[in-house]
Parts: C-alpha cells; sequence; structure tokens
C-alpha cells in the first residue's frame, strides 16, 4: 500500500536492501525473496515476555499474513503458534484478532489496489474532529468508524493482554484502534502497538492524548511515514526505529538520516527501482529486523526456535513453509466477508 498526492501503489516487489558486506550474494539473494520468504516467528509463552525485536518480528509477520484470507492465515497463525483466528470486514475495513491462551492481538489489513475504500480512506487528507482531542485523518477515521464497533464487541470479553498492529493504512488504523481501546469501557488496555510504514495520522494534540507503548518501524525512504505532510498539520507519535539503507537498525537523524537516504536512493536507482515505493514494501521491514535478531540473539536461541518450529510444522495442516507473495496478493480478493 501506499499513497502521496493523488497517488495509490501497493509495492509486493523488492526484498529487503542488503547489508554493505559481500553486497553481490546479497543482491542475488534479494532476488530470490521478492517471490517468497520464511515465517520465522513462534510464540511460546506471554508476547510481554520476548524481546522488543523479536516482538517485532511476530507483529510484523503478523501484518504480512493479514494480507491473505481467513483461511490461510489462521493455517499461518495456528503454525506460529495462535490458536484462535477471527476476521473482521466490515465496508472494506479488514482486521484480524489473533489469539493464544497468553494473549490476542489485533492487526489491521493495509490497502488493497482492488477496495476503492481503502483508496479513498488514503486519499481523503483532510483532518476531522477527533472523538477525543484535536484533529485525525478523515479517511483513516472513517475506516475505524466502519470496523470499531464490530472489534470492540468482540474485545468485551477479553481477559488477555491486547496488542495492536499494522503496516501501512493498516498501522494507521490500528493507532486509532488502540487509542480508541485506551479510551474505552474495554476491560483490557493495549499492552502495546506496532507499525510498520505508517503514515501520520492526527495533529499534535490528538497523537499526544493518549499515551502507550508505541514503537514506530521506518524504513530509510519509505515515503508513507512522511504522509500527510506536517505542513498540513499532521504529527507522528510513537517511538520511531530506524532501518538505514542496509536493512540495519539506526539511531540517525538531521545530516545523517538525509545522507543515509541519499544513499539508498541512489542504492536503489542502480537496481533500477524507486526507492521510496519499494521500501515501503513489508518485506523490506522483516527482513531487516531478522538481520538485527541475528546479530543480538545468541544462535543456540534462534535454533532451538527453529526446532520448534519445525516440529509445529510438522504436526500442522501441510502447506508450504514460505509466503508466496504473487499468491498472498491475489488471495486478498478472496477474503470472506462477513456483514
Amino acid at each position: 500500500m501506499g499513497m502521496v498526492a493523488g497517488m495509490v501503489w501497493f509495492d509486493w516487489g523488492e526484498g529487503a536492501t542488503g547489508m554493505a558486506s559481500d553486497e553481490s550474494k546479497r543482491d542475488d539473494a534479494e532476488r530470490d525473496d521478492a517471490n517468497t520468504f520464511t515465517l520465522r516467528s513462534i510464540v511460546t509463552g506471554p508476547i510481554a515476555e520476548m524481546s522488543l525485536l523479536r516482538q517485532s518480528l511476530l507483529f510484523a509477520e503478523l501484518s504480512y499474513i493479514s494480507y491473505m484470507s481467513r483461511g490461510e492465515a489462521g493455517v499461518f497463525a495456528n503454525e506460529m503458534g495462535l490458536d484462535d483466528v477471527r476476521y473482521y470486514d466490515r465496508d472494506g475495513a479488514q482486521a484480524y484478532v489473533f489469539g493464544s491462551e497468553h494473549d490476542a492481538i489485533v492487526v489491521c489489513r493495509g490497502t488493497e489496489p482492488h477496495e476503492w475504500n481503502d483508496i479513498q480512506a488514503d486519499l481523503d487528507a483532510v483532518s476531522a474532529v477527533a472523538e477525543t482531542v484535536g484533529h485525525v485523518h478523515r479517511g483513516f477515521k472513517r475506516e475505524v468508524d466502519d470496523l470499531w464497533p464490530r472489534l470492540e464487541q468482540a474485545l468485551l470479553s477479553n481477559e488477555r493482554p491486547l496488542w495492536f498492529a499494522g503496516h501501512s493504512l493498516g498501522g494507521a488504523m490500528a493507532a486509532i484502534c488502540a487509542g480508541r481501546c485506551k479510551l474505552s469501557h474495554i476491560p483490557s488496555n493495549p499492552s502495546g502497538l506496532f507499525t510498520y510504514g505508517a503514515p501520520r495520522v492526527g495533529d499534535h494534540r490528538y497523537v499526544n492524548y493518549v499515551r502507550m507503548d508505541y514503537y514506530r518501524w521506518v524504513n530509510n525512504n519509505d515515503i508513507v511515514p512522511r504522509v500527510p505532510p506536517r505542513w498540513m498539520g499532521y504529527r507522528h507519535a510513537g517511538k520511531e526505529i530506524y532501518l538505514d539503507n542496509r536493512g540495519q537498525v539506526r539511531n540517525l537523524h538531521g545530516w545523517w538520516r538525509f545522507r543515509d537516504r541519499v544513499r539508498g536512493f541512489v542504492k536503489g536507482l542502480t537496481r533500477f527501482r524507486i526507492d521510496h515505493f519499494s521500501d515501503h514494501n513489508l518485506v523490506g521491514y522483516i527482513e531487516g529486523i531478522w538481520r538485527a535478531i541475528e546479530q543480538e540473539e545468541p544462535v543456540h536461541d534462534r535454533e532451538n526456535l527453529a526446532e520448534l518450529r519445525q516440529q509445529r510444522r510438522a504436526s500442522s495442516v501441510p502447506y508450504p513453509h514460505f509466503v508466496d507473495h504473487k499468491q498472498a496478493k491475489d488471495h486478498t480478493a478472496k477474503a470472506p466477508k462477513q456483514g
């Protein structure tokens, strides 16, 4: 999904950018990852006990499978350790609620190019009076207005820690839903909010009215987090986690951020792509988070989780261990309609 100045796109193409060392091998791997990638997350206990990077990987992968049909998303979620899968669709606004015995996770689906409601939501950047204070993006608010009554009803009986996540438009919707949950009569408050390539949602008063643990991932030149523009009054909230042009987590600001973005743009041109669009691909986020995990997590921990995943996959419904981008995109059109 994407949006900027009247333009809408949905990129399932390029994979994550490679690291500086051994660039040629990385490039080959990227071309392979343009079609498939391996789901690596597994839930073995409370999500709160996972590291921040493991949480980020889990919610990014759930955001990815949220683009799939109810049946296929359920297969992958079950394999990851989430046995409860519920799908909600109201006038083109869609979300999943994934759950285990320990946690519940609301994942909002991003823009689909064949859904006119999604495209309208992206383009309707006029601000509207929020249900709390300040002003919020009218298109995003309308999407949540369609969906929230059903989600709220479904969450009334939830007593588990509750998490919110989403990519692109789904991230904007998740942010609004998490805020409403925080202020509503739902007994469980948001334990955390994770977004990937999410646009700005509201003005300063709105985004700072509700405080929560919010982690906002931005991949190098991804243009969607830069819209709607600041001159229209829109602001970001949460703690930004930035992936540089090599797909590494970096704390870069000012001149250093600008220089890194220029490097990413030039690198993109050498690969015949526009970095501002290709960096919005959720796979780039997932692979960047995984590289950070490889650098920080002991090898034996990763191997133990990988073995557990293999055991769970062997006992689950037979299905390829990778996600096929083209199939995922095709199957979004086949997602069941509810209500």
